[in-house]
C-alpha cells in the first residue's frame, strides 16, 4: 500500500509540475501549489515556508526552455511505463527533441576518446593499443594541468596551449590570426553566451537592455534573457526565403523595441537552429552593416560551422567577413562561439566550448575575465575535448587516416539524413519543410485543422504543444513545437533532430506519417 500511495503521489506531482511550466502567470502558480487537491502542500506549511512562488526571483519564473520541458517529463513517463508493460501503440519512445548525438546512436571520435582515456589514466601511456600521437597530446595536455593531473584546476580562462591551439584553428578556418588573449574556454557554448549577456546587462536611463534575437530561436536565448531581467526583441526570419534574415524586419523590431529598451547586441545563429538553415556572404555582409550603423554588439553563434550538408554552400564566419569588410567594420566587437557538442563530433555531454572576443576593450575584457573567474575553470575534461577539435590529427599522423574515416562517415551520413527528413515531410499531407542545409534540425511547418486549432485552446494549449504531446502520446515521437522556438503568430511548427540513425529515422517518420494522417482526418 505505501508504494501504492507513492507512485499515485508522484503521477499527481508530474502532473502538478507539467502544469507549472505550462503556466506563466504567477496567480496560477500559487494556485496549484497552495491547493490542497494535490495532496502533497497545505498552505499552513507553505506559510513556514522562507522561499515561496510569492518571493522568489520572478525572472525564474519566467524562464522557460522547450527543448526540456513537459513533452520530456512525459517522455520519461512513458519509457517508465514501457518497461513496466503497460500497452502502448509503440514499443520505444524517440527523443527527437535535442540535438543529443551520441544518445542517438552516433559513435564517438576514436581520437578524442583515447586522448581523454590517457588524460584521466596516464599510466595507461605505456600500453601499445594508444598510438604515438594520442600519447603525445596526452602528455603536452597534462603539463598545462597542476600536478599533471585533469583533477586540478586551471586558469578560469582555461589552459594556455588549448588557446593557442584554438588561435591557430581560427588562423587556419579564416586566414585571419586571432590573439590567445580572446579566447575564453567555457563549459560548452552555453556558458560563454550567459557570460556575454550578463556583461551586457546593463539598464540604461532606465530602460533595460535590448538583445534582438532570431525568431525561431534556440530557448537558451529567452531563457537567459528573461533570467537576466533583460528584454529580448523578437526578429522574424523569412521562412518563405530559406530562413534568411530582413535587414528590412531587423530594422522593424529595433525600433518598434527602442520604445521600451536600449537596444545592444544582436544575435545570430548561422548555421541555423532550429531552422537548419546557412546564410549567404551576402547576407552575412548585410547583417554586419546593420549592425554597425546601429552600434549594436554582434554574437555570432557557430557551433554548427562544420554542419553544411549542399556542396554549393559554405560556412563563413562572422569575423571573417567582419574584417575582410574592412574600415570601418573590421574593428566591431563581436562575441563568437563554438562548441565540442555539435559537428561530427557531438561531445554533448563532456562540456566543451569557447568564446573569441574580438575588438572588444581591454578595460572591458578585464571585468569580464573577473566574473570567468568566479566560476573557477570550465570542465578540465571539456577543455581537452576542445582541444582535440581545433587541433585535429594530421597528414602522416597515425590517427589522421582512422580520424579523417569517422568524420567523413558521420558528415555524409547527416547529410543523407538532412535530406530524407527534408523530402518525407514535404511529401505529407499539410506540411511544409525548407531545405535543411546545415546543423541538426528540421523545422516543418504544419496546417492543423480548425477543430483541433480549437480543441488545444479548450485545454489551455498552444495548438502546435496539443499537435507534439498527442504525437509523443500516439507514437512515442518527442519534438519540440514551434512556439517553444518562437514563430510568426498563426503559423505552426514543430523542431525535430535528425539525429535518429537511418534505420531508427526511416521507422520514426514512417510512424509519424501515418500519425499525422490520422490526427488530420480525426480533426478535419
Amino acid at each position: 500500500k505505501p508504494r501504492l500511495l507513492r507512485r499515485k503521489l508522484d503521477m499527481v506531482l508530474a502532473h502538478v509540475y507539467e502544469d507549472l511550466a505550462l503556466s506563466s502567470k504567477t496567480t496560477e502558480h500559487t494556485t496549484i501549489v497552495r491547493g490542497t487537491a494535490a495532496g502533497f502542500q497545505t498552505s499552513s506549511k507553505m506559510d513556514r515556508k522562507t522561499v515561496t512562488l510569492d518571493n522568489m526571483n520572478p525572472n525564474i519564473k519566467l524562464m522557460e526552455y522547450a527543448v526540456r520541458g513537459p513533452l520530456v517529463i512525459r517522455a520519461g513517463e512513458i519509457e517508465k511505463e514501457l518497461l513496466k508493460g503497460v500497452k502502448k501503440p509503440f514499443n520505444d519512445v524517440i527523443r527527437a527533441n535535442i540535438g543529443d548525438c551520441h544518445a542517438m546512436g552516433q559513435r564517438p571520435i576514436t581520437f578524442i576518446r583515447q586522448v581523454l582515456v590517457l588524460c584521466t589514466n596516464p599510466e595507461l601511456m605505456k600500453d601499445a593499443r594508444f598510438p604515438e600521437d594520442v600519447k603525445k597530446r596526452a602528455q603536452d595536455l597534462l603539463k598545462g594541468c597542476g600536478g599533471g593531473s585533469v583533477g586540478s584546476y586551471t586558469d578560469s580562462a582555461g589552459i594556455e596551449l588549448i588557446k593557442e591551439h584554438v588561435t591557430e584553428y581560427i588562423k587556419q578556418r579564416d586566414g585571419i590570426p586571432a590573439n590567445i588573449s580572446d579566447i575564453i574556454l567555457s563549459t560548452g557554448a552555453s556558458e560563454g553566451v550567459k557570460s556575454i549577456l550578463s556583461l551586457l546587462n546593463c539598464t540604461v536611463n532606465g530602460k533595460p537592455p535590448g538583445i534582438m534575437v532570431p525568431i525561431p530561436q534556440y530557448p537558451l536565448y529567452s531563457a537567459t534573457i528573461a533570467e537576466y531581467g533583460m528584454h529580448m526583441i523578437n526578429y522574424y526570419l523569412d521562412e518563405d526565403n530559406a530562413w534568411a534574415l530582413s535587414i528590412k524586419e531587423l530594422k522593424r523590431a529595433l525600433d518598434e523595441a527602442r520604445k521600451e529598451c536600449d537596444p545592444r547586441a544582436l544575435v545570430v545563429i548561422n548555421p541555423g537552429n532550429p531552422t537548419g538553415s546557412v546564410l549567404t556572404r551576402q547576407n552575412i555582409e548585410e547583417i554586419i552593416k546593420f549592425a554597425y550603423d546601429e552600434k549594436l554588439f554582434l554574437m555570432a553563434d557557430e557551433v554548427y560551422q562544420d554542419n553544411v550538408y549542399p556542396d554549393n554552400m559554405k560556412f563563413y564566419s562572422f569575423k571573417k567577413i567582419m574584417t575582410e569588410l574592412g574600415e570601418p567594420y573590421k574593428d566591431m566587437e563581436l562575441a563568437s562561439f563554438m562548441s565540442a557538442s555539435k559537428g561530427y563530433m557531438g561531445e554533448c555531454g563532456l562540456r566543451g566550448g569557447y568564446c573569441e572576443l574580438v575588438n572588444v576593450d581591454m578595460s572591458v575584457k578585464k571585468m569580464l575575465l573577473k566574473c570567468v573567474s568566479a566560476r573557477l575553470c570550465s570542465s578540465v575534461l571539456g577543455q581537452i575535448t576542445m582541444d582535440c577539435v581545433v587541433k585535429p590529427p594530421q597528414k602522416g599522423d597515425p590517427s589522421y587516416d582512422l580520424f579523417i574515416k569517422e568524420k567523413s562517415e558521420v558528415l555524409k551520413s547527416l547529410k543523407e539524413r538532412a535530406l530524407l527528413v527534408e523530402k518525407t515531410f514535404n511529401k505529407i499531407r499539410g506540411m511544409k519543410c525548407n531545405a535543411v542545409v546545415g546543423a541538426m534540425y528540421a523545422f516543418p511547418r504544419i496546417t492543423l485543422p480548425e477543430k483541433a486549432i480549437q480543441k488545444a485552446k479548450s485545454l489551455g494549449q498552444a495548438p502546435d504543444f496539443f499537435y507534439a504531446m498527442q504525437l509523443l502520446e500516439n507514437t512515442g515521437i518527442c519534438v519540440v513545437p514551434g512556439s517553444g522556438f518562437g514563430q510568426i503568430p498563426g503559423t505552426y511548427h514543430f523542431r525535430t533532430t535528425i539525429l535518429p540513425q537511418t534505420d531508427k529515422l526511416k521507422a520514426m517518420l514512417k510512424r509519424l506519417e501515418e500519425y499525422h494522417e490520422k490526427f488530420l482526418d480525426e480533426y478535419k
